[in-house]
């Protein structure tokens, strides 16, 4: 995907024109185009060259994005995010405010309220003409960028924003001057009656008027729109910019793009790590709330991975680098940001539409309302204030940022507490989902099993305990790490086990101080001892109680004699059964999927909650299970380990827990980095409150033209007298916009905390 921006856009209309003129392109396949970034994505084979030659056609301006070395991210990003309009507008508004306040203080002030003036202008009305054509004609001098790309936009046939506004200010002030002239004559001719008459029918100050409000509208609207990216600037400000390079022990601090792969850089506390990596040497506590949103610094030792922009907080640290440049967690997460908010959502294509056709359609209306008031016998001056009221109260503005302001909110909301949406399809349907399929190992549990009871039999609970963890040291079976930890926690000493050996049937054995070990499952356990009936009844009566759990008992014996029992379980995540059971009071139907037995499955299904469980499922199988529960409903799948990739391939939305492998979350259409299943519930409460957000945002842009274009007009003259002044409809044009945007900032008020009902 490349990326490129572009200049000269003014409103959605300008948008889906560049869009239909590159998607037109032959190599083009696709072709996105963000009116609040002022940004394109573009894929498929054409040249840049080519597609930069189409944007020009169709009357703006385009120019490829490079993308920088740093860490950091794009230095053209930086660029496009940073918020260059509102100073721009900021000037043109007070230079026009400047020059509108003696052209109103002449315009109206005098002729409505009698506000003196000096004695040159006494009865002198052609000069008091002259002087408001001087100061509009200033104004319009100054936001001559609305004349410019609103008749470009119409002689290139792609009639805009600027269009709606350039023709309303124009009419208003070629019909002044029409006036203006109409006076001198009429003062030649000494026909005072007609001086008078001209004199109300100058129009230079709500010429003037629309220009100032619209800028008042643009700024507010473009100081909004800078605010919508403060999450994506933020992590773009996270990177560091120089990296401290150590070589043949001596330290030097060199620009973060020196640093390779491989090499070794120092971090001292308080000072943010560079690149991704993991510890040589050194102890420290790393604050990673800036990835991840998790404000409890992580504990870091000699082999532990660290990652760019995260800050060391108490000891010095030596670190080889494994990820540079590009390739870092962080700039990974920001590209991810910035290609969301590059992508369109289902429901943007329906605002895009609307806007196709709406400047030509309120073109249409304005010339029709001209036609009929003056059908009617109404005066030319009232006929067209109705035309240029339809003009400048039209605002396809509105429309085009109804669905991208939310979309770049909630997106950057997402990512700061570490929720992030790859595309704006995913941010959009992940609220849609009706079931959520959960993996067990490393999703529902840690993945990492844990010894939960010891049932010693016949000695005491140390002595099976030391026997259990000589044997275990020398197996590499995954439960054996349970034993491990166990011992390593409880200072247990090596016990120097020989002859060990791996059984088939799940067994292990071994020789300690000249007595032979055995250790495994109940069915190789059992061929290795003598035991009493009366213990064998207890021993296997307990072990049932574990297995009911969830739990895995594991059976030592020393020269034929029964030691004990071990249960090891993969233990839960704590906030597993609370993420559960959010989802179910959210109107999900939840799903747990493991290769587990059915007993061990269901007893952890039991344990955590959910609505089913799908037990004894393969590595290769879940695909198949997740394509039969498509059938009854839109699915996600929540997932991290390589096994899962097809799954989350295949279902609507794939959700994959952060602190899993890179294909899965390559896969996966959503990211989890806290790698917490309660961020399940949170994305999916988000993308709800997003879309509804763009809902809200729709249904006001489009309400306001359905009440306000036809006011305009003066369709309700006759019924209620009502009619609508052009100063107040571009007013209203500006406001519009602006809270169209501010409505989309309340999504930053979204709470990511316990949330126990929500309606589905």
């Amino acid at each position: 995907m490349e990326q490129y921006k572009v200049k000269g856009m003014s409103c959605a209309a300008c948008s889906a024109r560049v869009e239909k003129a590159v998607s037109a392109v032959d190599g083009v396949t696709d072709c996105t185009v963000s009116l609040l970034t002022n940004s394109m994505s573009v894929e498929g084979t054409a040249d840049a060259a080519t597609i930069i030659r189409a944007v020009e056609k169709a009357g703006y301006k385009a120019s490829k994005m490079k993308a920088g070395k740093q860490s950091g991210g794009a230095t053209d990003e930086d660029d496009a995010l940073k918020d260059t309009e509102t100073p721009l507008m900021r000037k043109r508004l007070i230079a026009s405010v400047v020059l509108l306040i003696p052209l109103m203080y002449v315009s109206m002030g005098h002729m409505m309220w009698n506000w003196p003036l000096p004695p040159f202008f006494e009865g002198n009305h052609v000069a008091m003409g002259l002087v408001q054509l001087l100061f509009t004609v200033a104004i319009m001098v100054v936001n001559q960028k609305f004349f410019v790309n609103g008749f470009k936009g119409l002689i290139h046939r792609a009639p805009n924003m600027d269009t709606l506004v350039a023709l309303g200010s124009a009419a208003s002030f070629i019909y002044s001057v029409y006036a203006l002239f109409a006076m001198t004559d009429a003062v030649v001719k000494g026909q005072e009656t007609q001086v008078m008459h001209y004199m109300h029918e100058f129009y230079f100050e709500s010429a003037a008027m629309i220009l100032t409000l619209i800028t008042v509208g643009k700024m507010l609207e473009a100081k909004s729109k800078g605010r919508t990216t403060d999450a994506l600037k933020g992590l773009m400000k996270l990177a560091p910019k120089t990296a401290v390079l150590v070589k043949d022990g001596v330290e030097q601090t060199v620009p973060i793009e020196q640093l390779h792969i491989g090499d070794l850089f120092a971090v001292r506390p308080g000072e943010n790590i560079p690149v991704d990596g993991f510890v040589k040497e050194g102890n420290s506590a790393v604050n990673e709330s800036a990835l991840t949103g998790e404000s409890i610094p992580v504990d870091k030792n000699p082999g532990d991975p660290v990652s760019a922009a995260t800050l060391n907080q108490s000891g010095y640290l030596l670190c080889e680098a494994t990820r540079v440049g590009e390739d870092t967690t962080l700039s990974q997460i920001i590209h991810m940001v910035s290609d969301a908010a590059a992508t369109k959502a289902p429901i943007a294509k329906v605002a895009d539409k609307v806007s196709g056709v709406f400047v030509p359609i309120v073109i249409s209306i304005a010339i029709v309302t001209f036609v009929i008031w003056m059908l009617v016998g109404r005066p030319v001056g009232y006929s067209l204030a109705r035309a240029i009221s339809v003009l400048v109260i039209s605002c396809p503005c509105a429309l085009g940022l109804a669905t991208p302001v939310a979309i770049m909110v909630g997106n950057g909301v997402g990512a700061k507490h570490g929720i992030l949406f790859k595309t704006a399809v995913s941010l959009e349907e992940t609220g849609k989902v009706q079931i959520v399929a959960l993996d067990k190992t490393g999703t529902i549990t840690k993945g990492e099993p844990r010894v939960t009871d010891i049932f010693p039999v016949g000695c005491e609970e140390a002595y099976l305990m030391h026997a259990a963890y000589a044997l275990e040291q020398k197996s590499e079976h995954p439960l054996a790490k349970a034993i491990i930890a166990w011992g390593d926690a409880n200072n247990q000493t090596e016990a120097g086990v020989r002859e060990f050996q791996a059984v088939s049937g799940n067994g292990l054995m071994g020789v300690r101080d000249g007595k032979h070990l055995q250790g495994g499952n109940w069915n190789y356990i059992s061929g290795q001892i003598r035991i009493a009936k009366e213990e064998e009844t207890e021993l296997r009566k307990q072990a049932e109680v574990y297995a009911s759990e969830g739990k895995t008992p594991l059976f030592f014996a020393e020269d034929g004699k029964i030691l004990g029992m071990v249960a090891v379980a993969d233990v839960m995540k704590e906030d597993s059964p609370e993420a559960i059971a959010e989802l179910k009071n959210m109107g999900i139907h939840v799903v747990m999927l493991t290769g587990d037995n059915e007993q061990t499955a269901q007893a952890i299904g039991k344990q955590a909650g959910v609505d089913e469980v799908i037990a004894g499922v393969l590595p290769d199988g879940k695909e198949a299970v997740i394509a039969n529960l498509q059938k009854k409903g839109k699915v996600a799948m929540v997932g991290d380990g390589v096994n899962d990739a097809p799954a989350l391939t295949r279902a609507d939305m794939g959700i994959a827990i952060g602190a899993g492998t890179d294909i899965a979350i390559d896969a996966a259409d959503v990211v989890l980095m806290k790698s917490r299943l309660s961020d399940v519930p949170a994305a999916i409460r988000l993308s709800r409150a997003t879309l509804r957000n763009i809902h809200e945002n729709l249904f006001w842009a489009f309400i306001y033209n359905i009440i306000g274009i036809p006011l305009a007009a003066g369709a309700w003259v006759h019924l209620f007298g009502w009619t609508l002044n052009p100063m107040f409809g571009a007013a209203a044009m500006s406001l519009s916009s602006f809270c169209v945007v501010t409505n989309a900032l309340r999504l930053n008020l979204f709470k990511f905390g316990k949330k126990q009902r929500e309606t589905a």
